[in-house]
């Protein structure tokens, strides 16, 4: 691709010694900046590419050899010559696809996004990494396992001239061009493998950007003792690994492979010490990347705690942090902003792998997107006067900030048939399989920021059932809904810098649906009633027996309009939601002693003012 070179007498030279004579010093090469930001001075068409095979610490497949992890490296050809760069680095199970392996392993495969064009000229490497088990590397693919994690850190380690790197005829290389400066992107799959390799403290990580990205598998495939529906409800990940494995190690890994679908625990949804060493966030005290979060608000693949819970730990840590928190579903931020992405990702690759003081750290920590496509910068993210606000479920279906006097019993028989669109429309209607409760018209316009929660007490005819709630925005459309992109429509799109001018392939908006209903849900979340006391074990129901049962919702930002109305729905199943329950147990629950736990900027006051009555 064609770039015009803008070479500055001002210009900020990096990277090389000021000893020896100033033709010597004319003659190193270094880095380019100008207005706080790395030019394209060196040429992608001459830069230096390579495949090496990188020894892990680890046999995984159980071969009596050590896994090799496959790299493909693209570095300016300066670094022949001297030029020491960073590395910008996309780990990925997804890069050679089922049967791979094939004749692989003696060629470069090629470098398909955008990230080779862009960094390459700037004074970067740009380095691909083959996860176990898939493509070109051996060992055995482990679905978030401590194994996904080795791997990307052999590779690391690599550029730190801390782990044996080969050609494909066996020859040893070294990473000399290396800095050892790593910073991690992708998204999805790509974007867990930075978090997984962020929270084990891997030496040379320095930054990372993940995208849609999961911090606990657990969180990922069950929602509070219970599972997601269809892929993720059973043996997901076997199934998962065995869809990402080359030919050659899917054979070898087969029993491997069938333990990850043993140790799912599908028939009882609990948290076991499988979903433990998956659950990135318990070892977030070893982070020293930086990171920057990005997540769509309306991602029902990789569900929205996934991102808060881990920017929660990061804050706990004082980890360096951005968010970009868009309003739309499981995909890349290329495709939702691409000219500012390019910057910001630009300028935060800059600071923390080449050291520019450009600003990236002064601005706004948090970009924001609300439904109608406007931008916001937020100085942190929930809102800091955001502060947990009760509304009550009161007789007659009301929500009201004030706790009812009334401790009636209202009751609902689960339904697994049952829409979502059945279970909120009309909340004014008794219906019989679901409980609906809805403010009065708000006088203002009201603002949650961060995770909703409720507290039932409630009794069933069975052991256990799920309790499912709906947080509704009650009011007239028309609503735009993002639509998710699959795995493939990342992966595999082509995703150059024309792609990103032009707005197609990767960068290609996503499609948005026209939704004229009276009604949106803004958010749900599911518990199973016999992990009431906790996801480690289960207590069943004695039929009969009052309970109080406490969980959350996915979290939201989200900003209900004045003359809307706050509503909030109880079922028991909810077939798009989650993995049914076929026990279809008939519930009670106890009025005035149940309530919605709304996250209101302002506070209490604030939503008791946006309730309040006049005259």
């Amino acid at each position: 691709m064609h770039r015009r070179i803008v070479v500055l007498a001002t210009a900020v030279m990096i990277g090389f010694s000021l000893a020896g004579s100033p033709q010597a010093q004319a003659r190193q090469p270094g880095i380019e900046v100008r207005d706080g930001a790395t030019q394209p001075v060196f040429s992608r068409a001459n830069a230096i590419v390579e495949s090496v095979f990188v020894e892990a610490d680890m046999d995984s497949d159980g071969d009596g050899k050590k896994d090799l992890i496959a790299l493909d490296v693209i570095r300016p050809a300066e670094t022949e010559k001297g030029l020491k760069v960073p590395t910008v680095m996309e780990a990925s199970p997804y890069y050679g696809g089922p049967g791979s392996l094939a004749g692989a392993g003696t060629r470069p495969k090629g470098f398909g996004d955008w990230y080779d064009d862009y960094f390459v000229p700037r004074g970067y490497a740009v380095v691909e990494v083959e996860m176990q088990g898939t493509s070109r590397s051996t060992g055995c693919p482990t679905t978030g396992g401590p194994e996904d994690t080795r791997s990307v850190q052999a590779a690391i380690d690599w550029l730190n001239g801390r782990a044996r790197g080969f050609r494909a005829d066996g020859g040893a290389v070294t990473a000399g061009w290396s800095t050892g400066k790593v910073g991690m992107s992708g998204v999805s799959y790509n974007g867990t493998l930075p978090n997984a390799a962020a929270a084990a403290g891997v030496e040379g990580l320095t930054t990372i950007v993940p995208i849609a990205a999961i911090s606990s598998w657990y969180d990922y495939t069950r929602d509070q003792g219970i599972g997601y529906p269809s892929i993720w409800s059973q043996r997901y990940p076997e199934l998962l690994a065995q869809a990402v494995a080359s030919t050659r190690q899917r054979a070898i890994c087969r029993e491997a492979l069938a333990r990850l679908g043993d140790l799912a625990a599908d028939g009882t949804y609990t948290y076991t010490p499988f979903y433990d060493v998956r659950n990135y966030r318990t070892t977030a005290k070893k982070v020293r990347a930086s990171v920057f979060v990005v997540h769509g608000q309306e991602d029902w693949n990789v569900k929205p705690a996934n991102f808060s819970r881990w920017w929660a730990a990061l804050a706990e840590q004082n980890v360096p942090r951005k968010l970009w928190l868009h309003r739309e579903a499981h995909t890349d931020p290329i495709a939702v902003r691409p000219e500012e992405w390019q910057r910001q990702i630009g300028a935060w690759m800059d600071y923390w792998l080449q050291g520019i003081d450009n600003g990236i750290m002064r601005e706004p920590m948090v970009d924001l997107q609300r439904p109608d496509g406007r931008w916001e910068t937020h100085a942190n993210w929930p809102a800091p006067d955001a502060a947990p606000s009760a509304l009550w479920l009161g007789p007659l279906g009301t929500l009201t900030p004030n706790q009812p006097g009334n401790h009636s019993i209202r009751r609902f028989a689960d339904d697994l048939e049952q829409s979502e669109d059945m279970m909120v429309a009309e909340p004014d209607l008794e219906r019989p399989h679901r409980l609906a409760f809805a403010t009065q018209p708000l006088k203002r316009q009201t603002r949650i920021s961060g995770t909703p929660s409720l507290q039932v007490e409630m009794a069933a005819d069975r052991t256990s059932t799920p309790l499912t709630a709906l947080l509704i925005d009650y009011g007239p459309g028309p609503r735009l809904i993002p639509q998710d992109k699959t795995e493939a429509e990342l992966h595999t799109s082509s995703c150059t810098l024309t792609d990103i001018a032009d707005r197609t392939g990767c960068a290609k908006p996503a499609t948005m649906l026209q939704d004229d209903k009276p009604y949106a849900v803004v958010t749900r979340g599911s518990i199973d009633t016999k992990n009431r006391d906790g996801l480690t074990e289960d207590k069943p129901l004695q039929p009969g027996l009052q309970y109080q049962v406490n969980w959350e919702t996915h979290p939201k930002d989200y900003v209900f309009p004045a003359g809307h109305r706050i509503g909030v729905v109880l079922v028991g199943n909810d077939k798009s939601y989650i993995a049914t329950d076929p026990a279809e147990a008939t519930v009670l629950v106890t009025l005035g002693a149940g309530k919605l736990t709304l996250p209101v900027v302002g506070g209490p006051a604030a939503l008791s003012g946006a309730l309040r009555t006049t005259g």
